[in-house]
């Protein structure tokens, strides 16, 4: 599939003709999982009907043929919502599809759950990307929903026991998180956090002089913070 047949492929909101996929699905994560060497939390054949039966999913078709996946969960009575689960079939990868099912999963999450923070938790560099795009922010795992039943969720993954032994404060993945009430104190004229980006393009040399050791020094110190 070239790139021109990406429009092609129909990304909606999961309902119950999709429950046929469900098998593929998963084998498509677990292949995912063999294949990174990390760890993709697995869920059983009815979580992932239930999601889909309660229009909390995401997927993507080519004409019938499975092409990506993502669903909605909900924590802390509603006060965190995490799009998890977002997979891409091989032969649709690096095409565009990852970014596409991801934003359509949030903003279904934001019209869903308006006053909700919205995380997750990734290893992949490209997950990590398109969150940053959407509005995401880097964050330690305290500022994640404390709700046992997410953390449990985690147990399908192989890496489960750095979590347990770190006390849920740490492990291969990475935490991030997007705040709706960044985007109203924007509207309200309050000054906005900035992301690490905005403050590094900020700081970037002009007229194409190389960067002076004060700045390496001062970007430096903002990643560690």
């Amino acid at each position: 599939m070239g790139k021109k047949g990406l429009s092609q492929i129909k990304i909606e909101i999961a309902g119950a003709e999709h429950i046929p996929y469900i098998d593929t699905i998963n084998q498509t994560i677990e292949d995912a999982s063999n294949e990174r060497g990390t760890g993709i939390a697995k869920r059983t054949y009815e979580y992932l009907k239930e999601k889909i039966v309660d229009g909390k999913a995401i997927i993507a078709t080519d004409g019938g043929k499975f092409a990506g996946f993502c669903y909605i969960e909900t924590w802390g009575h509603g006060r965190f919502v995490a799009n998890s689960g977002l997979i891409v079939s091989p032969e649709y990868r690096g095409k565009g599809l990852a970014k596409k099912i991801k934003r359509r999963a949030f903003e279904h999450s934001r019209k869903k759950y308006p006053d909700a923070k919205i995380f997750g938790l990734t290893t992949g560099l490209a997950v990590m990307k398109i969150n940053h795009e959407l509005g995401y922010r880097p964050v330690t795992f305290s500022e994640l929903t404390d709700d046992d039943a997410f953390w449990k969720g985690c147990s399908g993954c192989v890496n489960y026991d750095i979590l347990l032994r770190t006390d849920r404060t740490k492990c291969l993945c990475t935490g991030m998180l997007y705040d709706p009430a960044w985007e109203k104190s924007k509207k309200n004229g309050k000054i906005r956090k900035r992301s690490l980006l905005d403050i590094i393009n900020k700081l970037k040399p002009k007229n194409g002089k190389k960067d002076s050791p004060k700045m390496i020094l001062l970007i430096f110190s903002l990643f560690r913070l």
